[in-house]
């Protein structure tokens, strides 16, 4: 039994990742902490966790908590992350994990100072969907990988909204275009030579509302755009994602986050497919992809084999956003 602390009680804990914890048999919430001490015990007794802490070094102290969710704000990921690396905890971190490549450089050199465990927590790459993708592309049914083409779009218009606050890390690339970014290294499984972007900025919040950029990997290419200002006035986001083969393709319904467990599906289009009609939709029941992190990381704090991605990947989505941050200014090329 793999025994959970909480630092903060965002809606994104509060809502998915603790009732996922509670979900999962070898996993247990024990403990919750907030800069609040009503607020954490509030939140403590709706959720059933025992204790509750007022500050979030307590919590860290906790001989008892074997590994810690931070969902808490972009800019407080590094802090609390290396130390909860430095008390000897496991890090379950949310996304972006860091809002600088330097800052990931530094909790690399922790993670391997301490001989911690830390992932970045990008849900949807616990979904089963994308382990079907891995083995199409390993399989090489639909060629090689040419072209990934992603969107990703949500209507954010609250100002108190922390994503669009530019301070906390707020705006589209950040918030959305990370999972895109984060697909195409699952694709591609290296870094882009140079990217370019074009941005358009909120006059009133200064925050990206809209990002298309382009990631050139020389023999491949990626292209996408988020928006946090666009899409449907849904509970949920507009998504997109396609891989482009040199003798085929594919493209899923609901590849990213799902706020809701929905079902979804993938579609192929190899030799046998003509337009954008498929060979083979492959369906997928709805699945919580929050319960699938949380069991799948357990296994990791326990010492049994599970799928790992190391914050190596982070680095890489880190140096690529603050590429595109610079070509947008620049309006060039920027070469990583």
């Amino acid at each position: 039994m793999i025994r959970w602390g909480v630092l903060g009680t965002a809606n994104i804990a509060v809502e998915r990742t603790i009732p996922a914890i509670a979900a999962v048999d070898q996993a247990k919430c024990i403990a919750l902490a907030s800069r609040d001490l009503a607020r954490a015990t509030a939140a403590a007794a709706d959720a059933g966790i025992a204790r509750a802490y007022g500050n979030y070094d307590q919590l860290l102290a906790d001989a008892d908590v074997d590994a810690v969710y931070i969902p808490l704000p972009n800019r407080l990921h590094p802090i609390w992350s290396e130390r909860a690396l430095r008390a000897g905890k496991a890090v379950l971190c949310e996304k972006p994990l860091c809002l600088a490549a330097a800052d990931v450089e530094q909790l690399i050199a922790v993670r391997d100072e301490t001989g911690g465990l830390i992932e970045e927590a990008l849900v949807f790459r616990n979904h089963p969907q994308w382990q079907f993708i891995a083995e199409v592309l390993k399989s090489g049914r639909i060629g090689t990988p040419l072209a990934v083409q992603g969107t990703i779009a949500k209507r954010f218009l609250d100002p108190a909204d922390i994503r669009n606050q530019p301070g906390l890390g707020g705006g589209a690339t950040y918030d959305l275009g990370i999972y895109v970014i984060a697909a195409c290294n699952l694709v591609f499984d290296r870094a882009p030579l140079r990217v370019t972007a074009s941005m358009d900025v909120d006059p009133l919040f200064g925050v990206d509302r809209l990002v298309t950029a382009l990631l050139d990997y020389g023999d491949a290419q990626a292209s996408f755009t988020a928006s946090s200002q666009g899409g449907t006035s849904a509970w949920g986001t507009h998504q997109q994602f396609s891989v482009l083969g040199s003798n085929g393709w594919l493209r899923s319904t609901f590849p990213y986050a799902q706020a809701r467990v929905t079902p979804c599906t993938v579609e192929l289009g190899d030799d046998g497919s003509v337009g954008a009609f498929p060979t083979e939709v492959r369906e997928f029941a709805a699945t919580n992809q929050y319960a699938l992190q949380v069991e799948r990381f357990s296994r990791l704090v326990q010492g049994d084999p599970a799928e790992h991605w190391p914050i190596e990947d982070s680095l890489l989505t880190l140096r690529i956003i603050e590429g595109l941050f610079r070509a947008a200014c620049d309006g060039s090329w920027v070469t990583l």
